[in-house]
């Protein structure tokens, strides 16, 4: 059995687990992240592998990495969360671990995990969105992950929506993640109770009328349980989704879109408005498949397993 390491690192946490070839996870460990320190990182990546290592005959390690990672899958070229810049994380692990490293943006790792085990394992072409704190993406077209000509495609977050919109935290106005993710549905949210609207005092009577404690979780069991205020600001996220996607759907035309990250927990009350906002955008609607919207199946595990799969090819 051919086993692989993979290894998420996010800012709070690194996860390792040992993958077999049919992704399923043998073996997962989690630590903490040590994210202001490279140095610290590289030391708590390779501690995670030397101890599945003792227990498994791992041949390979993956790591996805949240940041922009070069073509040659070995150097994180800037990372916002992580203290890499230009930062040769393969060659840095390889002498610590002994075995073949490679390196990942971690959504291009969700994307293949995605696609070679879960939501979208019967395509040829995906496009995955993550719909979280931001909006991260991943691409796999005919059967091979997109990285760009210098690694950093697909970043589709930073897609421009609104000329001289919300300000984003790239420094650009307008970009797609302050429209369609998590952080701007806690936003609207908020907003919407602190102005008075009647429509938002379930979700601030829930929220024991701290306008903090208005989250992404608590909107989405707000929803659940039929409040219309949550259901409209899911609903409206959805819009942008799809109208974002449907726009993205025009230059890569994927067979399907995988939608991951902690909103889609929503499950149809956000992607069933996206479904209605995608199909209304496409252009030759009636005349051209409509690419499927399902939402992933791997949950925060799918960079993990992703990572683990790609280190072999």
């Amino acid at each position: 059995m051919s086993l692989a390491c993979g290894i998420d690192v996010g800012g709070t946490k690194i996860a390792g687990g040992v993958v077999d070839l049919d992704g399923v996870i043998i073996e997962e460990l989690r630590v903490e992240s040590p994210a202001t320190d490279a140095e610290a990182i590289e030391e708590a990546i390779a501690g995670l592998v030397t101890q599945l290592r003792e227990r498994h005959p791992i041949e390979t390690v993956g790591v996805g990495a949240a940041g922009y990672v070069d073509k040659s899958r070995a150097v994180v070229l800037f990372a916002p969360n992580v203290a890499w810049r230009n930062e040769d994380l393969k060659g840095e692990l390889e002498k610590r671990v002994q075995l073949p490293v490679v390196i990942e943006n971690d959504a291009n790792a969700a994307a293949w995990g995605e696609f070679a085990f879960g939501a979208g394992r019967d395509a040829e072409d995906l496009l995955l969105v993550t719909v979280g704190t931001g909006v991260g993406g991943g691409l796999v077209l005919d059967g091979e992950v997109y990285r760009g000509a210098n690694g950093v495609g697909a970043e589709i977050g930073h897609m421009r929506v609104v000329p001289n919109g919300i300000l984003c935290g790239c420094g650009k106005h307008g970009c797609f993640e302050q429209y369609a993710s998590g952080s701007a549905l806690v936003r609207e949210a908020r907003s919407l109770a602190m102005s008075g609207a009647q429509i938002a005092q379930g979700m601030l009577r829930r929220a024991g009328g701290d306008l903090q404690k208005i989250t992404g979780p608590l909107i989405t069991e707000a929803a659940r349980d039929g409040d219309a205020g949550a259901r409209q600001q899911l609903a409206e996220l959805g819009r942008w989704l799809g109208e974002g996607v449907a726009s993205l759907t025009e230059i890569l035309d994927p067979e399907v879109v995988v939608v991951g990250g902690g909103v889609s927990e929503a499950d149809d009350l956000l992607l069933d408005p996206m479904r209605e906002a995608f199909a209304g955008q496409l252009v030759g609607r009636g005349f051209r498949p409509i690419p499927g919207i399902r939402k992933a199946e791997l949950g925060n595990r799918a960079g993990l397993i992703g990572a683990a799969d790609l280190s072999r090819r």
